[in-house]
């Protein structure tokens, strides 16, 4: 293995530790013939195993320096020099329509988009296991009324179920990050189908987070639904936020949808 110096510009921190990339392996329990995209695959840490597990893996990775290293190592492996966010979803599945499974070691300062990414084709995508920063598993794994709950916990609740599967050192990367790490775990709920109503709640919930200290009726009164009458939306308007479960979101975004 050729040595390759991590580049902040593509956010990389090589995964070092055998045993959290089996404690990773062993979270994502990849099987024969699945679907599994890898983000990122770096040194290929994660790679290996997911080969030997003989899943049907497409590994996408930006840089070309790792990918001329990972095509010497790995002569099967299924590699697309791309941007992950710019990818179209549809070129994984095949004519079973099965749906894909994606993980990685992801770059931290492109988490949301990401996630937002996946949201996007929650009916292709089964499940996710991605290490993210610590703080930012927590955002995503919160519940109503936390001081972590916002905008991430309460999509991720909609579009399926997550959990915060285990914490990470900094000591376990090279370079070593400042931040504590964690490997999450989504699934996806297919039956979150109707795009049209899936954009207009993610709309919702970003408004209705846009200034945590104000209440409902004045955060949705400003942007995109300035014109809306929400008086009889059956929501109570004095609340904030993070006061709402997600119910009373699809509640709000389907009085949207009727107008």
């Amino acid at each position: 293995m050729n040595k390759i110096f991590p580049l902040k510009r593509f956010g990389q921190n090589f995964l070092q530790d055998q045993n959290i990339i089996k404690k990773i392996i062993s979270e994502i329990d990849p099987k024969e013939n699945e679907l599994i995209v890898e983000i990122g695959p770096g040194q290929g840490a994660i790679t290996s195993l997911l080969l030997e597990s003989k899943a049907n893996l497409t590994a996408v990775e930006i840089d070309t320096r790792v990918i001329e290293d990972l095509q010497a190592r790995f002569i099967d492996l299924h590699l697309l020099q791309a941007d992950f966010l710019k990818l179209d979803f549809n070129q994984f599945t095949n004519s079973s329509k099965q749906r894909i499974r994606v993980v990685g070691n992801i770059p931290y300062n492109i988490t949301s988009p990401i996630l937002f990414k996946l949201f996007e084709n929650n009916t292709i995508v089964k499940d996710a296991v991605l290490m993210v920063q610590y703080e930012v598993a927590k955002r995503m794994t919160a519940k109503m009324g936390s001081e972590d709950y916002g905008i991430l916990s309460v999509l991720l609740e909609y579009f399926g179920n997550t959990k915060l599967a285990f914490k990470v050192s900094p000591n376990v990367f090279y370079p070593k990050p400042n931040v504590y790490s964690a490997v999450v775990h989504i699934h996806f709920n297919e039956k979150r189908n109707n795009s049209e109503f899936n954009s207009m709640f993610k709309s919702i919930v970003k408004s209705s987070f846009g200034n945590r200290r104000k209440t409902l009726k004045n955060s949705l009164s400003n942007g995109i639904f300035a014109n809306v009458n929400f008086s009889d939306c059956g929501i109570d308007l004095s609340l904030r936020a993070e006061q709402l479960n997600v119910d009373d979101f699809i509640k709000l975004t389907e009085f949207i949808s009727n107008k």
